[in-house]
């Protein structure tokens, strides 16, 4: 754009709206509202669609506070349809339940209530795994007489596949059939794990089949959602079969596909078709990508082969990709699965966030294993270490204490210092625990 702009062309509003889409495309977002920014500064006029997309950006990159602020500053022509639009899929994007609500039925006052409109609040309640309430919003769709399109089914499905109501789903694609709406890979793909978590594996293949033959044989997604769907139909033979399809098909297999066929073979517990992939990615991958190697860790620990693991861990370390943090997760869930909190708890204790900022947190359920056998072992010291570590990550909190001074009771020990470190972290524990930490105290 620049050299167009050195070369003394004219560049439209429409030339430059196209480039912010294809950034959008790629997901280059804060270029592509730069780019808007930039249009601004320079007086150019957006129209009502343009003014959409920004939207989405701003809420993409500032945020949905901010984007709200950019709706409203709008004129009360450019607040239509497409801008009412974008902004509920911000809402629903973010999971803002009420806001998504209120504003949807603002559309429908203003005769707004387009397919678009119905899908995003159908797929805030899928991602809320409140499929009733999505499926509640397709009947008042229908009774509405808004057309339904290929997405809106694919909800469907997803929708009924997690109730369990494989009759609905296949009512569904008969419905399709008949108003001659048509089927996409992503459909027979959604339809074929539909089958695959009912069990019926036959016709999980046969959906699998379909979505062979009318896929985009250019588009490597399609092969990786085939593969994968295939694994998890615990067919090997199959997910080999596309695999090599995907490798003829394009000049160079990327870094991405390695990982999704890896990730099939060792949830097909094949490690030695593991071992074999992960050597030919090494032969000829350009970056050495953590995401493949752990992907290989998790297979080889599925399997107990943990020296293996700690083996590539290493190798990992040598090439240079430091820490990961995925990498600890997957050696902490191993020794937990097996009861050795000691090897566990080590895992953990080798982070350094002097090194990089630590954005890793455990979850709530690896905190709560944790607490649960140092409590029931009466050990102490192993609490204190889990606490200390909690802390150099910012996860010390409330419940980590009470279960700490619950150790300390029931070890029948005591820690004088205890009520000051919980006041200088700034944690309040609870009255119960207050009492139990009297018993340490004095």
């Amino acid at each position: 754009m620049r050299r167009w702009l050195k070369e003394g062309r004219m560049v439209t509003e429409s030339e430059l709206m196209s480039f912010v889409r294809e950034l959008r495309k790629h997901k280059n977002y804060t270029t592509a509202l730069q780019l808007t920014d930039w249009m601004e500064k320079k007086g150019l006029t957006f129209n009502f669609s343009s003014h959409a997309i920004r939207l989405d950006l701003i809420s993409k990159v500032s945020g949905i506070d901010m984007a709200e602020k950019y709706f409203g500053t709008l004129p009360i022509q450019a607040k239509n349809q497409k801008t009412y639009g974008s902004l509920l899929n911000s809402f629903c994007q973010e999971k803002m339940e009420d806001k998504a609500i209120a504003l949807f039925e603002k559309l429908k006052e203003l005769n707004f209530a387009s397919t678009l409109a119905y899908n995003n609040i159908m797929t805030l309640y899928k991602i809320l795994d409140q499929p009733k309430k999505a499926l509640m919003y397709f009947e008042e769709m229908k009774g509405a007489n808004v057309a339904s399109d290929t997405f809106t089914l694919g909800i469907l499905i997803t929708c009924y596949t997690s109730l369990n109501d494989i009759e609905s789903v296949e009512r569904v694609i008969e419905e399709m059939k008949v108003a001659e709406i048509p089927m996409t890979e992503v459909i027979y793909s959604n339809l074929a794990s539909c089958y695959i978590c009912a069990g019926i594996y036959e016709k999980a293949e046969l959906a699998l089949k379909k979505a062979e033959e009318i896929m985009n044989h250019r588009d490597r997604t399609s092969y990786n959602r085939i593969i994968s769907l295939y694994a998890r139909a615990g067919n090997l033979a199959e997910t080999i079969r596309v695999w090599k399809l995907l490798k003829a098909s394009f000049p160079r297999t990327n870094n991405l596909s390695y990982h999704n066929f890896l990730h099939a073979l060792g949830i097909l517990g094949d490690v030695d078709g593991v071992k074999q992939c992960f050597e030919e990615w090494e032969s000829v991958c350009i970056n050495y990508d953590v995401k493949v190697l752990n992907v290989v860790i998790d297979a080889y620990l599925r399997k107990g082969m943990v020296e293996e693991a700690e083996s590539l861990r290493e190798k990992g370390i040598e090439k240079g990709l430091g820490l990961d943090f995925r990498t600890l997760d997957l050696f902490t869930d191993y020794y937990l699965e097996r009861n050795d909190v000691g090897l566990a708890l080590k895992c953990l204790d080798i982070i350094d966030t002097s090194e990089k900022q630590c954005e890793w947190k455990p979850s709530k359920e690896k905190v709560s294993i944790f607490l649960k056998y140092f409590e029931e072992a009466k050990d102490v010291d192993g609490a204190e270490k889990f606490c200390q570590i909690l802390k150099k990550i910012n996860c010390l909190d409330a419940e980590a204490y009470e279960s700490l001074i619950r150790v300390y009771v029931a070890a029948e020990r005591k820690e004088p210092s205890l009520p000051q470190r919980i006041k200088e972290d700034g944690i309040k524990v609870s009255a119960e625990a207050g009492k139990l930490l009297e018993m340490v105290t004095d």
